[in-house]
C-alpha cells in the first residue's frame, strides 16, 4: 500500500494562548499540515483545556485542517457541537466509547472524518473491528493529560504493529502518533510507520517554528540505526 507523505500537526496545547491566532498563523506559515487541538474534560484525563468556541474561533483564522482530539468521558454528547464548530477530524478514545461503531458513524454523518485513539496501555486489537470505518488511528505515546511528557519507548513496537494492521486489513486510515514527539526521535517513529506526527512543545518551545517543522519532516529521510550500529534506508511510503 502506498502511504501519503508525512504530515506534521502542531499541538496547540503547547502554544501561547494569549497569542493563539498569531501562534497558529506562525505554524501555518512554517509549513504545518494540520492543527492538533486537544480537548480535555477534567474527568477522562486530569486536565481541562478548550471547547467548541475555541475550535470555531480557530476555524476563522486558519486554512489548516483542524484535528480535534476528544479526551472526554462522553464524547458523543459533544460531537454535534465540535462538528458545527468546524472540525475536520474528530478523534475519540476507544476507552471512552462502549459503542464505538455508533460513535464513528455519528461523526461521519456530519461530514467530519472520524478517528479512534488508543492510550499507551490499551491493546491494539481493540480497534481491529473499527479500522475499516476509521479515517485516522491515533496511537498515544504518552498517557494523555499534559503536554511536554517523554515518549514511552515501548509504544514504538505498537506503532509498527498498527502500521501492519492497517496495511493487512486494507484500511485507508492514517496512522497518527502523539506524545513526546521531537526531532531526536521522529526518524524511528516514522520508520515504524507513522503518517502524521503530532508535536507540541518541540515546535512551540523552539525559536524557529519553520526550522523545527522542516527538521521533523526531514526525519522521514533519515536512515534508522539498527542494533548493530548499521543503518537502514528510509521506509518507503
Amino acid at each position: 500500500m502506498t502511504h501519503p507523505s508525512l504530515r506534521i500537526a502542531p499541538s496547540i496545547l503547547s502554544a501561547d494562548f494569549a497569542r493563539l491566532a498569531e501562534e497558529v498563523a506562525r505554524v501555518e506559515a512554517a509549513g504545518a499540515d494540520l492543527l492538533h487541538i486537544d480537548v480535555m474534560d477534567g474527568h477522562f484525563v486530569p486536565n481541562l483545556t478548550v471547547g467548541p468556541p475555541i475550535v470555531e474561533a480557530l476555524r476563522k483564522v486558519t486554512r489548516l485542517p483542524l484535528d480535534v482530539h476528544l479526551m472526554m468521558t462522553n464524547p458523543d454528547a459533544f460531537i454535534p457541537e465540535f462538528a458545527a464548530a468546524g472540525a475536520d477530524y474528530l478523534t475519540v478514545h476507544v476507552e471512552a466509547c462502549p459503542h464505538l461503531h455508533r460513535t464513528v458513524q455519528s461523526i461521519k454523518e456530519r461530514g467530519v472524518k472520524a478517528g479512534v485513539t488508543l492510550n499507551p496501555a490499551t491493546p491494539l486489537n481493540t480497534v481491529e473491528e473499527i479500522l475499516a470505518d476509521a479515517d485516522l488511528l491515533l496511537v498515544m505515546s504518552v498517557n494523555p493529560g499534559f503536554g511536554g511528557q517523554h515518549f514511552i519507548p515501548s509504544v514504538l513496537d505498537k506503532i509498527a504493529r498498527a502500521r501492519q494492521l492497517i496495511d493487512r486489513t486494507g484500511s485507508t486510515a492514517l496512522l497518527e502518533v502523539d506524545g513526546g514527539v521531537k526531532v531526536a526521535n521522529a526518524a524511528v517513529i516514522i520508520q515504524a510507520g507513522a503518517d502524521i506526527l503530532v508535536s507540541g512543545s518541540a515546535i512551540f518551545s523552539s525559536s524557529d517554528y519553520g526550522k523545527t517543522i522542516h527538521a521533523l519532516r526531514g526525519s522521514a529521510q533519515t536512515p534508522k540505526k539498527t542494533a548493530g550500529g548499521k543503518t537502514d534506508g528510509p521506509r518507503k511510503r
